[in-house]
């Protein structure tokens, strides 16, 4: 473009009124003089005039890098740049569902995960490897929370492992906060002969159970009765009777509001608490049951006492399995999954049990070790067992100044003693946290059963004693059988 070609063209306004024909711009590139008046002709003052403005601001002469630029961005029409566009979206959608693939693909594999678990929980063949990591805890940790006149003589922990309920002797039964050690609750006992019109009991409270959602507790006591609370606010909901002595054993099977309840008139009972319902009665033990478990199965175990038998309760099949092992009264049972068990007896044993075998796995003798003048010692009785389920720890208790926590070896085949905490009195009661941080003790003067001995030096109280683990950056280990 020469700028005298602007010049000329201003020159003559009557050719700038008429005509839009740009490919005179070619013509008169190529210097064609009859071409350059015709299109100066056509060529609407407006039009010339921007590019007039144009030119003369901006060089006419662009550098050739600059041009080829130019052309190559006004070269894209709009079906290009849709097209590129498109793609572009393509290739985000792309990257969006190769990044969900792998979200779904860890959320299966861990869904995949807990439904394995659960069907190992099921089989009774899940057993988290946690005692080799547990460590003793410093006497200084432990916490003891005081309310009760009496010996506590059972526990339970809520499924939120955020609250205690205790019972003991006097009757009355409170709730506690676990993180600050305070009453939220109390559900004081009555005197005897004042069961008409008060609300709680009035006789010893010997058993408690909460439901899996931590909805109902029940509570059993020496008159026979079983009471139903409202967890949460302890608002008394019903009264369940019908056993002829005292109530010895409460459990919720998991996941429902079905109550299995044993007494020392050696029967078990099935409740269903959401209709208010007594379901049936089962017979078998020769003497008084003094403990009863159960887990998520519709079955329950129970310990009985001088029969020297254990029993495992198939309820829909309205059948039971007898185990015998120990020499003296069985006075405590928990089942540690839903194949395997762990029992204490008077004679001062320690025993783990599979469902599929009549005797003992294993069996640890003067478990706590033995009392009394030379030649004439006796073995503690063990008073108390816990197991922390699915795993392969146990507890035990007693009143030899010492909870023992115990290892299960591989298949459930011997019990090795990990370490024991010194806890004055007797071990009426003991629960494991459902996370495993700590253990519970419900300790008192007197055995929860009677009045044989008395231990002035023991306090009646709730013991809250850490478990503490080895750092360690693997997850807790988990192996099937």
């Amino acid at each position: 473009m020469s700028s005298s070609f602007f010049i000329k063209s201003k020159g003559n306004p009557k050719a700038t009124k008429k005509g839009k024909d740009t490919s005179a711009v070619k013509r008169k590139a190529d210097g064609d003089a009859s071409g350059k008046n015709k299109i100066r002709a056509k060529k609407s003052s407006k039009y010339n005039e921007e590019i007039s403005s144009d030119s003369e601001v901006e060089s006419p002469a662009l550098p050739k890098k600059r041009q080829a630029k130019e052309e190559i961005e006004f070269e894209e029409t709009p079906q290009e740049k849709k097209l590129r566009l498109a793609k572009l979206y393509l290739d985000q959608l792309k990257e969006e569902e190769e990044r969900k693939a792998e979200d779904e693909s860890f959320e299966t594999d861990h869904i995949a995960g807990r439904l394995q678990e659960e069907v190992l929980e099921q089989k009774g063949k899940l057993q988290r490897l946690i005692a080799k990591d547990l460590m003793p805890p410093d006497v200084s940790e432990i916490r003891v929370l005081r309310g009760h006149k009496l010996p506590i003589t059972c526990l339970a922990v809520t499924p939120d492992d955020r609250c205690i309920f205790s019972a003991a002797k006097d009757c009355s039964i409170i709730k506690w906060d676990i993180e600050s050690g305070k009453k939220l609750h109390t559900i004081h006992g009555g005197r005897k002969g004042t069961e008409d019109r008060h609300v709680g009991h009035t006789a010893h409270i010997l058993c408690m159970s909460l439901s899996s959602d931590g909805k109902y507790l029940a509570t059993g006591d020496m008159n026979k009765l079983i009471m139903i609370w409202e967890a949460e606010t302890c608002k008394h909901l019903y009264k369940f009777t019908g056993h002829k002595g005292p109530v010895s054993g409460l459990s919720f099977r998991k996941g429902t509001h079905d109550l299995y309840s044993a007494s020392h008139d050696r029967s078990v009972k099935v409740w269903n608490v959401d209709e208010n319902a007594y379901v049936e009665t089962l017979f078998g033990h020769q003497d008084a049951i003094t403990g009863l478990d159960s887990l998520s199965r519709e079955r329950c175990v129970t310990a009985g006492g001088r029969d020297g038998t254990v029993r495992v309760w198939k309820i829909a099949e309205e059948s039971q399995l007898v185990f015998h092992g120990h020499e003296g009264s069985i006075d405590c049972v928990q089942l540690i999954n839903e194949e395997h068990m762990i029992t204490g007896a008077d004679d001062g044993s320690v025993s783990l049990w599979s469902v599929n075998k009549k005797k003992p796995l294993s069996t640890v003798k003067q478990a706590h070790g033995c009392h009394g003048d030379a030649g004439m010692e006796q073995p503690h009785w063990v008073a108390s067992v816990a197991a922390l389920q699915n795993s392969d720890t146990v507890a035990s208790g007693s009143h030899n100044s010492q909870v023992n926590v115990w290892k299960c070896g591989q298949n459930f085949r011997r019990l090795e003693l990990l370490f024991s905490v010194p806890v004055s009195g007797f071990i009426n009661s003991l629960k494991f946290s459902s996370s495993g941080q700590f253990l519970v003790a419900g300790v008192g003067q007197e055995h929860r059963l009677g009045r044989w001995w008395r231990l002035k030096e023991a306090k009646n109280g709730i013991y809250i004693i850490p478990l503490k683990r080895k750092p360690s950056n693997a997850e807790e280990d988990k192996h099937p059988e």
